[in-house]
């Protein structure tokens, strides 16, 4: 997973560049792409419901479907068979399915401007695109050629972007004109150049080159509606077949195109083979899901590390709260502070935080003796107090003090 460029701060310690985009505990990810290529079989896999009709023609879907689907954590599983709850939460990933994109989309073509205001609305993307032959199952452009439709999306997703740019650009050169004791920075110029560049180019904005923390301060400030700065997981859809033998011809064409604009995860996986599993699985055939799986020799099924990637890919993480009620997953954005994470609770957690009582589920489960208690990990040492500066860790078991006058009264 591509993580944010590194560079030295002042005290010699690694500076984390800041993000595009927003940070937030709702998050969303798009599944993008050409008609016909499996975005809604993929959704309702994902789902694990029928809401999207997964018909074999372009514009299906035109209205985005929204689901959610639970984040596998075999963690979170340990906790629920310790504390054996009446209630339980699992982490969720928010997940859209928007119609299928062709060429002249940025211009309206095929209903165009409406799903890329779709796209505009989530925060990260899955971009799909189709590895298989199959007659039965019409391509948009007649024939199969991941690269050219890798380049189809990515250019009317930039040419959407700059259209944008330039808009946001005019607007603020005109103020600057109406105004003489305005001036624009030389950062705006340094950065709308570079960006109309890329946009040109057909390099998407979040990994066509390293920007520093005032060029992401910046755009987040001018241009915070370009599609391209969103984070992007590439999956190719292969056939039931290539993707159970290993090879498939199409492949390494997709990472090449995918290193030449910037680089990125890379999922290759088959929509043909998760249907067959989950038929099998429905049917009850022990047999022949245990017959399918072996075929891939351990490599399993691949829905789950999709919704792993794309929930990391937002930034995402969760912490616990467990005990004899609720065993529960609580998602904040990567570096939330205690009274952050507290707050997703309830807004009173926040305004009235006191400390927060935790420990980290690795601890927990080295020390606890199959116990509905943290007396073992208080015994250990393992149990701590921290306050309103800690960052909370993905996987801490957080019990949360906070005082009830105080978040009256605000």
């Amino acid at each position: 997973i591509i993580m944010p460029p590194k560079t030295k701060a002042k005290d010699g310690s690694a500076e984390v560049i800041p993000r595009f985009g927003r940070v937030g505990n709702n998050l969303k990810m798009g599944i993008v792409g050409l008609p016909n290529i499996g975005k809604s079989s993929l959704f309702n896999l994902l789902s694990e419901s029928a809401q999207a009709d997964a018909e074999n023609y372009p514009f299906c879907t035109i209205d985005p479907n929204t689901t959610r689907c639970a984040v596998p954590d075999k963690r979170y599983q340990s906790l629920c068979d310790i504390w054996k709850p009446p209630s339980t939460y699992p982490a969720y990933l928010h997940l859209v399915d928007i119609a299928g994109l062709i060429k002249g989309a940025s211009e309206g073509a095929g209903l165009g401007n409406a799903f890329l205001s779709h796209i505009q609305a989530v925060d990260g993307i899955f971009h799909l695109v189709r590895a298989f032959d199959s007659k039965e199952v019409s391509h948009v452009d007649d024939t199969i050629d991941p690269a050219r439709d890798l380049e189809t999306i990515t250019e009317e997703l930039c040419k959407k972007d700059l259209a944008y740019v330039i808009q946001q650009r005019e607007a603020r050169e005109k103020d600057v004109k109406k105004n003489p004791t305005m001036k624009l920075p030389p950062l705006f110029f340094t950065v709308m150049d570079k960006v109309q560049d890329m946009l040109e180019n057909n390099q998407p904005l979040a990994k066509g080159c390293e920007w520093t923390a005032p060029e992401v301060d910046k755009i987040n400030e001018l241009i915070p509606g370009c599609i391209t700065l969103k984070p992007m997981v590439y999956l190719v859809n292969c056939s039931e077949q290539s993707f159970v033998s290993g090879g498939n011809r199409y492949i390494t064409k997709i990472k090449d195109w995918v290193n030449s604009h910037g680089g990125g995860l890379v999922i290759p996986f088959s929509i043909e083979f998760e249907e067959s599993l989950v038929g099998l699985r429905k049917a009850g055939d022990l047999d022949g899901e245990k017959a399918l799986l072996d075929s891939l020799n351990g490599r399993g099924s691949v829905l789950p590390r999709i919704v792993k990637c794309g929930y990391k890919q937002l930034k995402l993480m969760y912490y616990f709260t467990a005990g004899e009620k609720e065993v529960r997953c609580w998602t904040v954005a990567t570096g939330a502070t205690a009274p952050q994470a507290a707050g997703v609770i309830h807004t009173d957690f926040e305004a009235g935080f006191i400390k927060l009582e935790c420990c980290s589920y690795d601890d927990f489960m080295e020390h606890n003796k199959g116990e509905k208690s943290m007396a073992s990990i208080k015994a250990a040492g393992k149990y701590r107090q921290e306050g309103k500066n800690y960052i909370v860790q993905d996987g801490d078991i957080c019990h949360f003090l906070f005082n009830k006058a105080v978040s009256k009264k605000k």
